[in-house]
């Protein structure tokens, strides 16, 4: 790691060890897997450096990007960062003032754009922001901007003449200059633009390589990693820096609907998620079992209740083993054989993971590492390690990285960071970076926590949202939602009652069982709308409500409940880009129903 103290020093490797790797970046293009080799991708990451350059992009310049994973994203990354400018990476799912707000706040000068689509969805910022000078789309001929094929037959030449130039820039950019801007995803407000310099994120790196490169199940040019989470994201955007640094091969799949099919082609070794997908796979193959019979149905049933015994390091008795034999010969097996057959790891973060969840996973010989960490930490403060099993703890995310990251928890719980990760500060707000990083330098991450065994960190809530009933007592809406989505008639839950009485709840259905559920209840319906007016449907998520009230204490049991059949998406604005409650626009948007709730 040495002679990697800027971002880009990566490509060095692609040069030297990583030379003979075919697949360095792959994406798939209409069901075909296109691969870029590493060559390819130092010369094509130096061919966008010589065109950015000749467009007159200088150190600190701004280059913004609204793309989908592909090779071309890390291309024009890296392309970026050789000669000093500073890459805005932009959500394709934000609304078009979110957009407008990023392009004109980070005085973004060059854009790149996917295709048609983005082009539809934001063209009127565009066309009416007179600082960018050029927008580039990666796949399609869009009017009014360059065709990436085109700039690249225009970079072939141009890098010759301007090798020196490059080369001099390169030299003149230090670990400690800003790297990249990434603008918080906003559940609250509005986004704040994070400043990131190149140690910020390679310190992250120095911290995650050291998990993935050693141990029994090391990671190395042998081994093939699926990216399917935004790389507009920085916990994406760092992992895939990790992955790069230990010459992983890197899968981008086309969309989220072809990830089964792609994860049985590819068979990767590891990947990022979020809870969200964890939950849609563990409800799928209950949904599954749910409809076997007989002797098969019971087999199931005994193989997912055996799933809670799991502890790590744990020593079954002689007749749990056989029963474990037995389950993972006929069941476990084939869990594993949904997810490619090969995966070493899944890397889980971005909320809080149910711990019933990750036991589903590790009893089947499938490791779900938990993690935790911030925009404005670049990205991770905790993670549970891969390579020893005593630093590991199901229901936390595990001790703090091991890359001089330090931590205190505050007298209200609240975790506060210092270390080579935290953020230079938010773009163009002093007054906003020093509400968060105080004077002597620890920054607060707003979120609530308490240590284990004096090693990991279990993750309650995040201070804002934290509310008070009209007793005086305190709830965390994040742990009793967490609680609730325990529930198969459950996908996503809103916990609501600030100054009531009780706390209560806007539920959103998981349709995919409950329509199961209805159809072998003989319950009739034509619409989602239809479902959640049965008075039997919701006589049945109340139930289960009311089992789940018991795993919490008296003051966070919920006790009204609506449910809706809308769903809850990026693009309607509900849901942040990496799936979390947008708390203000649910509040909103709700308004009505959680005053009739409580009258």
């Amino acid at each position: 790691m040495e002679q990697v103290t800027r971002l880009f020093d990566i490509l060095e490797l692609y040069k030297t060890t990583y030379a003979s790797k075919k697949d360095a970046l792959c994406k798939k293009k209409a069901g075909e897997w296109i691969k870029t080799s590493s060559l390819e991708y130092v010369q094509n990451s130096h061919k966008v450096a010589a065109w950015l350059y000749s467009m007159g992009i200088r150190k600190g310049d701004k280059v913004a990007t609204i793309l989908a994973n592909c090779p071309q994203w890390n291309m024009i990354d890296m392309g970026a960062a050789l000669i000093g400018a500073v890459h805005v990476p932009i959500y394709t799912t934000l609304n078009l003032s979110e957009v407008e707000f990023i392009l004109d706040h980070s005085d973004a000068k060059i854009l790149f754009i996917n295709d048609k689509s983005i082009y539809r969805k934001y063209s009127s910022v565009f066309i009416n922001n007179l600082a960018i000078k050029k927008t580039v789309a990666i796949n399609d001929e869009v009017e009014n901007t360059f065709p990436w094929h085109d700039m690249m037959q225009h970079a072939d030449g141009l890098y010759q003449t301007l090798k020196d130039q490059i080369e001099n820039e390169k030299a003149s950019i230090s670990p400690d200059d800003l790297f990249s801007i990434i603008y918080t995803s906003g559940t609250t407000g509005t986004p704040k633009g994070v400043m990131l310099s190149h140690e910020n994120i390679l310190s992250n790196i120095r911290g995650a390589s050291k998990l993935f490169r050693n141990g029994e199940r090391g990671m190395d040019m042998n081994n093939r990693a699926l990216s399917f989470l935004p790389l507009s994201h920085v916990y994406e955007r760092m992992v895939t820096y990790t992955f790069q640094f230990s010459g992983l091969s890197l899968y981008y799949i086309e969309n989220l609907g072809s990830i089964v099919t792609d994860i049985k082609t590819i068979k990767p070794h590891i990947f990022n998620t979020v809870p969200r997908l964890l939950e849609k796979i563990y409800d799928k193959v209950l949904n599954v079992g749910d409809e076997l019979k007989g002797f098969k149905k019971v087999l199931f049933d005994k193989a997912v209740e055996f799933t809670d015994k799991f502890e790590i390091g744990q020593k079954f008795s002689f007749t749990d083993k056989i029963k474990f034999r037995i389950y993972d010969t006929l069941i476990y097996k084939k869990w594993r054989d949904i997810l490619g057959g090969e995966l070493y790891y899944i890397v889980s973060g971005g909320s809080s993971l149910q711990t019933k969840i990750q036991k589903f996973f590790w009893t089947a010989k499938i490791r779900v590492y938990e993690g935790y960490g911030l925009t404005e930490t670049s990205p991770v403060v905790f993670v549970n390690n891969p390579i020893y099993d005593d630093y590991v703890k199901l229901g936390t995310v595990g001790p703090v990285i091991d890359n001089g990251t330090q931590f205190m928890l505050a007298n209200d719980g609240e975790i506060l960071v210092k270390g080579p990760g935290v953020m230079m500060g938010y773009y163009k707000n002093q007054a906003q970076t020093d509400e968060v990083i105080d004077s002597d330098g620890w920054f607060h991450t707003g979120d609530i926590g308490t240590l284990i065994e004096d090693r990991f960190m279990k993750i309650t809530d995040r201070k804002k949202e934290i509310f008070k009933l009209s007793a005086g007592k305190y709830v965390a809406p994040q742990a009793v939602e967490n609680t609730l989505k325990g529930s198969l008639f459950i996908e996503q839950a809103f916990v609501v009652g600030e100054n009531q009485k009780v706390a209560g709840a806007i539920v959103k259905p998981d349709f995919a069982y409950i329509k199961q559920w209805c159809t072998k209840n003989d319950i009739p319906f034509t619409t989602e709308e239809e479902i959640i007016k049965n008075a039997t449907v919701e006589k049945a998520v109340r139930k289960d409500i009311a089992t789940l009230n018991t795993k919490l204490s008296a003051h966070e049991q919920v006790k009204k409940m609506e449910l809706i059949h809308e769903e809850w998406t990026p693009t309607n604005g509900l849901l942040s880009a990496t799936l979390k409650l947008k708390r203000k626009q649910l509040k909103e948007k709700y308004k009505t129903l959680i005053e009739n709730m409580y009258q």
